[in-house]
């Protein structure tokens, strides 16, 4: 009977070391994995930016979605001035147009306004649109100030690039 016993205790020991080695292989194969999870996402706009790089580089083309043009109000120029200004000191921006006094109507509360207002073009890369949009808000006279992003699909590749050595990488 004693023989019995010892040889299932072996077996049991043998399958249970059987198994805490290949669960203990499991749980590094899963922490290693969450790992390069964690590292490929917090990783992301670097590795995004050096890709567009390589793409440029490679094909001589433009990667679409890489620059964002925003669309920013203000009630005069001084205000679009500072605004600009302030971007700009931020390196959130490579180059930003003030264009003149422009004819605006809107609703607002219900009501149908007509005002005069300053149209600022802000280009800069679509990573730091965010960035922009909540300086903007902090810092605009506006409860609700016009801040509208569109990609730059294509345009000129040395422009492009001129613009990603103004903007530094996230």
């Amino acid at each position: 009977m004693t023989c019995v016993a010892t040889s299932r205790m072996e077996w049991l020991f043998q399958r249970c070391h059987k198994e805490a080695v290949f669960f203990s292989g499991f749980r590094s194969v899963l922490l290693m994995s969450c790992l390069l999870l964690v590292l490929s996402v917090s990783m992301y706009p670097g590795l995004w930016s050096i890709g567009v790089q390589l793409h440029s580089a490679f094909t001589g083309s433009y990667a679409p979605g890489h620059h964002s043009l925003l669309l920013i109000n203000s009630p005069n120029e001084q205000a679009a001035r500072d605004i600009g200004r302030a971007i700009m000191e931020r390196r959130l921006a490579a180059s930003i147009n003030i264009l003149a006094r422009t004819s605006t109507m809107y609703y607002w509360k219900g009501e149908i306004q007509d005002a005069s207002e300053v149209l600022m073009l802000v280009k800069t890369k679509t990573s730091r649109i965010q960035q922009v949009m909540d300086f903007v808000r902090s810092v605009h006279p506006y409860a609700n100030p016009e801040v509208l992003s569109f990609l730059v699909e294509d345009g000129s590749l040395a422009y492009m690039k001129w613009m990603d050595e103004a903007i530094p990488d996230d």
